[in-house]
């Protein structure tokens, strides 16, 4: 007896069984930690084939979620430093994934992947590598362009600007910075036009502040025959940047030159606020901390709220009596770094004795 099946319905069983045994290869022998990284919408095609493993796609979807996530975490120096790092190196480091949405469109399969990190194998993976990871931190900056063309003494804020204009056509799922331009307004205008001989030195204050924000970037462009020299005035919670760079040979009409010019500059300032929030995972300062045990909610949320900070490299509870539950936090920063995170967090801390108190 000859039995003939359709491609749909080998493609089914296959797909079954290839999701079954990739589902216990990892769900039976991992277990889902707190100190994680999650990593999602991570997608990947390819065509249904006689030679089709779905496990390449699965691993494929590894390497891609793993660097989504490293250049979330370290500075675009650092990138070369990791690009030959290999599967199984990958795969160690992943706690689970999931499958979150897959389907065939002719003949091409699609998955949608989620992938979680162990945090503390990423770290180390990366103090190996001597990379220091930043906190992932999005922010929101007021960015402010302008260029001046010193050929003719000119300068370009908004219309016919074209940094202005192209510099959110595209952006990357692993920036960090969320950029907000200034609305076309002939008062600022004015006001930075007369203050274009002192230029280089002025504030801008009058104009950042319309924006209620804590973060801002000032770029000045001096357009001369052959070179673009930029000096960059970041600002972020009152503290103050500059930074020069010049690039030769820049046509800002050539949409070339100018995609070239916006992705340097957006990995210049990424890597800068990078810098702010880095972590140095060499230190890992032991803190006890109790807090009273009778408030499940209050727990719930303490703990809540050690996952989500990057500075916690790792937390255990410690022990429990009859009044106190106790927490060792593994820190990555100072004692006094911690006690602004908790206080800005509206938990005060009694760090009188040697075991703080949540009070």
């Amino acid at each position: 007896m000859t039995f003939k099946f359709s491609m749909h319905y080998i493609r089914n069983i296959y797909i079954f069984f290839s999701f079954l045994a990739l589902t216990i290869f990892f769900f039976s022998t991992t277990e889902l930690k707190a100190n994680t990284y999650e990593i999602n919408n991570i997608e990947i095609s390819k065509p249904f084939e006689n030679n089709f493993d779905k496990s390449e796609v699965i691993d494929f979807g590894f390497k891609k979620a793993f660097f989504e996530l490293i250049y979330l975490l370290i500075k675009s120096s650092d990138y070369t430093k990791i690009e030959n790092v290999k599967l199984n190196q990958i795969k160690g480091m992943i706690e689970s994934f999931s499958i979150q949405e897959e389907r065939f469109i002719d003949q091409i399969y699609y998955v949608n992947l989620g992938v979680t990190f162990n945090k503390r194998k990423i770290f180390n993976f990366l103090e190996k590598k001597n990379i220091r990871p930043s906190q992932i931190k999005n922010e929101t900056f007021l960015f402010v362009p302008i260029i001046i063309d010193e050929n003719i003494n000119e300068i370009k804020i908004f219309s016919n600007n074209p940094i202005y204009e192209n510099w959110n056509t595209e952006s990357k799922k692993y920036e960090l910075i969320n950029y907000l331009l200034p609305t076309e307004d002939l008062e600022d205008y004015n006001l930075i036009k007369d203050k274009l001989d002192v230029i280089e030195t002025y504030s801008f204050d009058e104009i950042t502040k319309k924006y209620f924000l804590n973060h801002s970037i000032i770029s000045l462009l001096f357009k001369s025959k052959n070179e673009i020299r930029i000096l960059t005035k970041i600002y972020s919670n009152k503290k103050e940047i500059i930074k020069n760079d010049s690039f030769k040979d820049i046509d800002l009409e050539n949409n070339d030159n100018l995609n070239f010019l916006i992705k340097n500059l957006k990995a210049s300032y990424e890597d800068t606020w990078k810098k702010l929030n880095e972590i140095n995972t060499s230190i890992k300062l032991p803190l006890v901390v109790k807090m009273k045990n009778f408030d499940f909610e209050k727990t719930t949320d303490f703990e809540g709220l050690l996952q989500e900070i990057e500075l916690v490299n790792n937390y255990f509870v410690q022990k429990i009596d009859k009044e106190f539950i106790f927490y060792e936090i593994l820190f990555n920063g100072t004692v006094q770094s911690f006690i602004n995170i908790m206080k800005n967090k509206n938990y005060n801390l009694n760090t009188q004795k040697k075991i703080w108190t949540i009070e």
